[in-house]
Protein backbone atom coordinates (compact mmCIF):
# COMPACT_ATOMS: atom_id res chain seq x y z
CA UNK A 1 0.00 0.00 0.00
CA UNK A 2 1.23 3.28 -1.01
CA UNK A 3 1.71 6.42 1.51
CA UNK A 4 -0.51 9.41 1.91
CA UNK A 5 0.76 12.25 -0.10
CA UNK A 6 1.71 14.92 2.47
CA UNK A 7 -0.80 17.43 2.49
CA UNK A 8 0.04 20.97 3.48
CA UNK A 9 -2.22 23.60 5.28
CA UNK A 10 -2.37 27.36 6.11
CA UNK A 11 -2.00 28.38 9.81
CA UNK A 12 -5.76 29.76 9.77
CA UNK A 13 -7.66 31.65 7.55
CA UNK A 14 -5.95 34.81 6.49
CA UNK A 15 -6.70 38.25 4.31
CA UNK A 16 -5.63 39.19 0.90
CA UNK A 17 -2.53 40.40 1.90
CA UNK A 18 -1.57 37.56 4.45
CA UNK A 19 -2.21 35.07 1.55
CA UNK A 20 0.66 36.60 -1.21
CA UNK A 21 2.66 34.71 1.72
CA UNK A 22 0.68 31.57 1.62
CA UNK A 23 3.40 28.39 1.09
CA UNK A 24 0.59 26.69 -0.74
CA UNK A 25 0.49 29.26 -3.66
CA UNK A 26 4.37 29.14 -4.10
CA UNK A 27 5.88 27.35 -7.24
CA UNK A 28 9.53 27.07 -7.54
CA UNK A 29 11.21 26.45 -10.56
CA UNK A 30 12.44 23.11 -12.30
CA UNK A 31 15.43 23.21 -14.09
CA UNK A 32 15.94 22.21 -17.55
CA UNK A 33 19.49 19.95 -17.54
CA UNK A 34 19.19 18.54 -21.22
CA UNK A 35 16.74 17.58 -23.83
CA UNK A 36 16.52 17.53 -27.61
CA UNK A 37 14.36 18.67 -30.43
CA UNK A 38 11.80 15.64 -31.32
CA UNK A 39 9.50 17.74 -33.79
CA UNK A 40 9.31 21.43 -35.73
CA UNK A 41 6.64 23.29 -37.20
CA UNK A 42 6.23 26.28 -38.30
CA UNK A 43 3.58 26.49 -34.96
CA UNK A 44 5.47 24.44 -32.27
CA UNK A 45 7.51 22.24 -31.87
CA UNK A 46 8.38 18.69 -29.47
CA UNK A 47 10.78 17.97 -27.28
CA UNK A 48 11.95 15.59 -25.16
CA UNK A 49 13.26 17.45 -21.89
CA UNK A 50 14.94 16.25 -18.45
CA UNK A 51 14.37 18.21 -14.79
CA UNK A 52 15.99 18.44 -11.70
CA UNK A 53 13.44 18.77 -9.09
CA UNK A 54 14.01 21.30 -5.92
CA UNK A 55 14.16 17.79 -3.99
CA UNK A 56 17.14 16.64 -6.29
CA UNK A 57 15.14 14.41 -8.07
CA UNK A 58 14.77 13.81 -11.95
CA UNK A 59 12.03 13.73 -14.58
CA UNK A 60 11.94 13.63 -18.41
CA UNK A 61 9.18 14.57 -20.45
CA UNK A 62 8.07 14.87 -23.74
CA UNK A 63 6.66 18.73 -24.57
CA UNK A 64 4.70 20.67 -27.10
CA UNK A 65 6.89 24.23 -26.80
CA UNK A 66 4.07 26.70 -27.68
CA UNK A 67 5.10 31.21 -28.79
CA UNK A 68 2.17 31.93 -26.84
CA UNK A 69 -0.88 33.31 -27.31
CA UNK A 70 -3.55 36.12 -26.30
CA UNK A 71 -7.32 36.19 -25.54
CA UNK A 72 -9.50 39.54 -25.65
CA UNK A 73 -12.54 40.28 -23.44
CA UNK A 74 -14.01 42.83 -26.10
CA UNK A 75 -16.54 44.57 -24.93
CA UNK A 76 -19.05 48.08 -26.05
CA UNK A 77 -20.41 48.82 -22.40
CA UNK A 78 -23.31 46.61 -23.18
CA UNK A 79 -22.22 43.50 -25.68
CA UNK A 80 -19.66 41.46 -25.16
CA UNK A 81 -17.86 40.15 -28.94
CA UNK A 82 -17.48 36.60 -29.82
CA UNK A 83 -16.27 34.79 -32.70
CA UNK A 84 -17.30 31.34 -33.82
CA UNK A 85 -14.95 29.11 -35.89
CA UNK A 86 -13.22 25.83 -37.08
CA UNK A 87 -11.46 23.81 -34.44
CA UNK A 88 -10.07 21.15 -36.31
CA UNK A 89 -7.96 19.52 -33.40
CA UNK A 90 -11.83 19.12 -31.29
CA UNK A 91 -13.85 18.21 -34.52
CA UNK A 92 -15.50 21.71 -34.26
CA UNK A 93 -16.85 23.76 -37.44
CA UNK A 94 -18.19 26.49 -35.41
CA UNK A 95 -16.38 26.57 -31.48
CA UNK A 96 -17.23 29.78 -29.55
CA UNK A 97 -14.86 31.55 -28.55
CA UNK A 98 -13.34 35.45 -27.29
CA UNK A 99 -10.86 36.39 -30.28
CA UNK A 100 -7.76 35.12 -30.09
CA UNK A 101 -4.21 34.41 -31.35
CA UNK A 102 -0.79 33.04 -31.49
CA UNK A 103 2.07 34.66 -30.82
CA UNK A 104 4.00 34.17 -33.96
CA UNK A 105 5.77 37.43 -35.30
CA UNK A 106 8.95 37.83 -33.55
CA UNK A 107 9.26 40.56 -31.12
CA UNK A 108 5.78 41.08 -31.35
CA UNK A 109 4.45 42.02 -27.45
CA UNK A 110 1.49 40.09 -26.06
CA UNK A 111 -0.33 43.74 -26.22
CA UNK A 112 0.56 44.50 -29.73
CA UNK A 113 -0.45 40.63 -30.68
CA UNK A 114 -4.11 41.18 -29.27
CA UNK A 115 -4.14 44.85 -30.87
CA UNK A 116 -4.02 42.98 -33.96
CA UNK A 117 -5.82 39.86 -33.60
CA UNK A 118 -8.62 42.35 -32.26
CA UNK A 119 -8.91 43.78 -35.55
CA UNK A 120 -8.13 40.72 -37.60
CA UNK A 121 -10.61 39.16 -36.22
CA UNK A 122 -13.78 41.09 -35.31
CA UNK A 123 -12.60 44.29 -37.03
CA UNK A 124 -12.58 46.78 -34.52
CA UNK A 125 -9.73 48.42 -31.97
CA UNK A 126 -9.76 49.52 -28.59
CA UNK A 127 -9.61 52.86 -26.50
CA UNK A 128 -8.88 51.29 -23.79
CA UNK A 129 -6.69 47.95 -23.08
CA UNK A 130 -5.83 46.20 -19.76
CA UNK A 131 -3.98 43.02 -18.98
CA UNK A 132 -6.33 40.51 -16.84
CA UNK A 133 -3.97 37.93 -16.54
CA UNK A 134 -1.74 34.80 -17.68
CA UNK A 135 -3.22 31.79 -17.55
CA UNK A 136 -1.37 28.39 -18.94
CA UNK A 137 -3.91 26.35 -21.19
CA UNK A 138 -2.17 22.36 -20.29
CA UNK A 139 0.63 22.69 -18.28
CA UNK A 140 0.69 18.53 -18.33
CA UNK A 141 2.38 18.42 -21.83
CA UNK A 142 2.61 22.58 -23.54
CA UNK A 143 4.83 25.54 -22.58
CA UNK A 144 1.30 27.47 -23.94
CA UNK A 145 0.54 30.63 -22.09
CA UNK A 146 -2.19 33.03 -22.90
CA UNK A 147 -2.22 36.01 -22.07
CA UNK A 148 -5.96 37.96 -21.43
CA UNK A 149 -6.67 40.93 -21.91
CA UNK A 150 -9.72 43.49 -21.51
CA UNK A 151 -10.44 45.78 -24.63
CA UNK A 152 -13.24 48.79 -24.14
CA UNK A 153 -14.19 51.85 -25.96
CA UNK A 154 -14.57 49.87 -29.31
CA UNK A 155 -14.56 51.56 -32.77
CA UNK A 156 -14.71 49.62 -35.52
CA UNK A 157 -11.53 50.07 -38.21
CA UNK A 158 -11.57 48.65 -41.81
CA UNK A 159 -10.09 45.30 -42.59
CA UNK A 160 -10.04 43.37 -45.57
CA UNK A 161 -12.21 39.94 -45.42
CA UNK A 162 -10.66 36.83 -44.80
CA UNK A 163 -13.32 34.22 -45.89
CA UNK A 164 -10.57 31.30 -45.56
CA UNK A 165 -10.67 31.33 -42.21
CA UNK A 166 -14.70 30.68 -42.15
CA UNK A 167 -14.90 32.86 -39.06
CA UNK A 168 -18.19 34.16 -37.90
CA UNK A 169 -18.68 37.71 -35.27
CA UNK A 170 -21.39 37.09 -32.91
CA UNK A 171 -22.43 39.19 -30.37
CA UNK A 172 -24.46 39.22 -26.55
CA UNK A 173 -25.70 41.44 -23.95
CA UNK A 174 -24.23 41.72 -20.70
CA UNK A 175 -27.77 40.00 -19.67
CA UNK A 176 -26.65 36.46 -21.47
CA UNK A 177 -23.09 36.41 -19.70
CA UNK A 178 -24.24 33.57 -17.45
CA UNK A 179 -26.07 31.87 -20.10
CA UNK A 180 -22.96 32.47 -22.36
CA UNK A 181 -20.32 31.17 -19.43
CA UNK A 182 -23.01 27.83 -19.20
CA UNK A 183 -22.84 26.91 -22.58
CA UNK A 184 -18.92 27.67 -23.83
CA UNK A 185 -16.47 24.91 -24.17
CA UNK A 186 -13.44 26.75 -24.58
CA UNK A 187 -11.11 27.63 -21.30
CA UNK A 188 -9.47 30.27 -21.86
CA UNK A 189 -13.37 32.20 -22.89
CA UNK A 190 -14.53 31.22 -19.67
CA UNK A 191 -11.52 32.29 -17.82
CA UNK A 192 -12.38 35.68 -19.49
CA UNK A 193 -16.15 36.07 -19.51
CA UNK A 194 -15.58 35.28 -15.84
CA UNK A 195 -13.60 37.94 -15.23
CA UNK A 196 -15.23 40.53 -17.39
CA UNK A 197 -18.99 38.83 -15.21
CA UNK A 198 -16.88 39.70 -11.91
CA UNK A 199 -16.41 43.35 -12.51
CA UNK A 200 -20.13 43.73 -13.46
CA UNK A 201 -21.08 41.89 -10.47
CA UNK A 202 -19.06 45.11 -8.59
CA UNK A 203 -21.08 47.05 -5.86
CA UNK A 204 -22.94 49.74 -8.30
CA UNK A 205 -23.12 47.62 -11.22
CA UNK A 206 -25.36 45.07 -10.55
CA UNK A 207 -28.03 46.44 -12.57
CA UNK A 208 -26.46 44.91 -15.49
CA UNK A 209 -28.25 41.90 -15.47
CA UNK A 210 -31.53 43.41 -16.10
CA UNK A 211 -30.43 46.01 -18.66
CA UNK A 212 -31.91 46.11 -21.85
CA UNK A 213 -29.75 45.14 -24.98
CA UNK A 214 -29.98 47.91 -27.74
Amino acid sequence: MSEDRPITDSAGSAGAEQAQDDPRLESRPLERVGGKLLVNTSFFSVRSERFRHPDGGTSQRDLVVHPGSVGIVAHDGSHVYMVRQPREAVGEADLLEIPAGTRDREKESALECAQRELAEEISRSAGDWEELRTIYTSPGFTSEAVVLFMASELYEIGQPERPEEHLEVVRFPFADLDFLIGRCRDAKSIIGLSLLRERLQAPGREAWRNETPN
